[in-house]
């Protein structure tokens, strides 16, 4: 069962205090290691669970739109080019990017030739953002669409043409083809009210998904969800003890049955307590795995085979560059062989959850790939290592971060 713990959150710029435990007891950082059972064990966690800030779920304050439009911080600062420096120079204040296309302001009407050697430019400043080259080229071929015949009175102009250009191509990119809107479908199957809604986490060791899966638990909760957690990694020591950590800091349940059990009977058996207990959604951990360990493989073949989850998230490393897109490809070929033979509708993954978002810099480029390839859409972001640091993919956040810097 879930802990006894709760928590506000503790972020000194928030200005609140660390929310005591039924106690009385502030909870303080020396008192969070007490509660890590791994660690005090000596435990690898396997995972990038440092320390999280114990959470109140009810003070959570989630980013999950998708935002295609982007708001005042999504916006790019443009400087006239038109206006020369102090010193009367040539020279634009304009760097990175948009240095490519200075050429172009003026009277004259452009033409596919007078952009070339600007989106040639364009091109590989994107590749070098871990863009693929094919998708990169899609998007050089959307920017001159929207110049070709055109006069540009000014950089600004010429800037505003691009940024639009650059963001309707990735739009049509990002924006999966079939929408994942995981609280209208969990309240569907509520409303049926004869089963739980079930999210099984998948992925490559170490990439974070217990972290992860109890991002979307405090988001979930948030929603007035009521949520199970089932511990079905089995196989890595520790695994348990880890999750009975995030479970204690959410006060949220927590079905597991020890290790060396079979992941798929323990996920059944969670989701029927789950059912009997009337249990909103049901998140499944799941062993940690490399694509090619055919046992392991076999046993996420049967887990997903025998409990028939509502969606399967494969959640990978945004640092990893396109090594996720070898990853979910791999995984989605396993998860077809490794089928039992009854099965004769094997599941793939359905979306992505991509962590470490906050540390890849510049080099977003890696989850357009991701989109792109797979044609799986990325249904979440980890951003940090609070609960709430989770959001949706904001196309116009990547457009802006894909254009901005010097190549």
């Amino acid at each position: 069962g879930g802990g006894v713990g709760g928590g506000g959150d503790s972020r000194t710029n928030s200005g609140k205090q660390r929310r005591a435990w039924n106690d009385g007891t502030a909870v303080k950082g020396r008192m969070l290691d007490e509660l890590d059972v791994a660690k005090r064990h000596g435990v690898s966690s396997g995972d990038d669970d440092a320390v999280v800030d114990v959470v109140d779920a009810s003070d959570l304050d989630f980013d999950l739109d998708f935002d295609t439009t982007g708001g005042d911080d999504d916006e790019l600062e443009f400087t006239d080019t038109t206006r020369d420096d102090a010193a009367g120079g040539a020279k634009s204040a304009v760097g990175g990017v948009w240095s490519f296309f200075q050429g172009l302001a003026g009277n004259r009407v452009l033409t596919r030739a007078d952009v070339a050697p600007a989106l040639e430019q364009l091109r590989e400043h994107l590749v070098a953002k871990n863009v693929a080259n094919e998708i990169a080229e899609s998007v050089c071929d959307s920017v001159a669409a929207n110049l070709d015949g055109k006069t540009m009175a000014s950089m600004t102009t010429v800037a505003r043409t691009v940024r639009a250009s650059v963001e309707a191509a990735l739009t049509r990119v990002l924006t999966p083809k079939r929408t994942i809107d995981v609280l209208r479908d969990v309240r569907a199957v509520r409303d049926e009210g004869v089963r739980p809604y079930v999210i099984v986490f998948v992925g490559v060791n170490g990439v974070g998904k217990s972290t992860s899966l109890s991002k979307i638990a405090a988001w979930l909760m948030q929603n007035q969800h009521k949520v199970l957690i089932a511990a079905c990694d089995t196989f890595r020591a520790g695994a348990v003890e880890q999750l009975k950590v995030h479970a204690e800091r959410l006060q949220v349940d927590l079905f597991e049955r020890g290790y060396s059990k079979d992941a798929a009977m323990v996920a059944a058996e969670a989701i029927r307590q789950a059912r009997e207990n009337g249990t909103d959604v049901v998140l499944v951990d799941t062993a940690g795995r490399m694509q090619d360990n055919t046992p392991l493989m076999k046993s996420l073949a049967k887990l997903v085979s025998v409990n028939k989850p509502d969606l399967i998230l494969f959640v990978g490393e945004a640092l990893v560059g396109n090594e996720a897109v070898d990853q979910l490809s791999k995984f989605n070929s396993a998860l077809v062989d490794h089928a039992p033979p009854t099965d004769t509708s094997p599941r793939c993954i359905d979306a992505c959850f991509l962590t470490k978002f906050d540390c890849v810099d510049d080099k977003v480029g890696a989850a357009v790939s991701l989109a792109y390839t797979t044609g799986q859409p990325i249904a979440f972001v980890g951003t940090g290592q609070h609960y709430s640091d989770l959001k949706r993919l904001s196309v116009a956040t990547v457009v802006r971060t894909l254009l901005s810097g010097q190549t």
